[in-house]
């Protein structure tokens, strides 16, 4: 018996100039902003585990970004430290 072979599909490619933001650029814009962000409300914007969460955090650290630890409500707020 011969097996048919299947068609090899191209890539959708769109017609949009800008390529989509990434879920790290997502976090990122969350930091910089001046209330910064709690570990909820990455993972509310992303759909990661709060290990996975944890874990960008800390890579985002090692990439030569300075976080910021505040309290907002009781709840660790972090935040992306603008140099001077």
């Amino acid at each position: 018996m011969a097996r048919s072979a299947k068609a090899i599909s191209n890539p959708v490619i769109t017609d949009s100039p800008l390529p989509r933001p990434s879920k790290i650029d997502a976090v990122i814009a969350l930091l910089r902003r001046s209330e910064g962000a709690t570990l909820g409300e990455i993972i509310d914007q992303t759909g990661w585990q709060p290990h996975s969460t944890r874990a960008v955090l800390t890579g985002l650290r090692k990439k030569g970004h300075t976080l910021e630890k505040a309290k907002r409500d009781e709840v660790t707020c972090y935040r992306i430290a603008e140099p001077a």
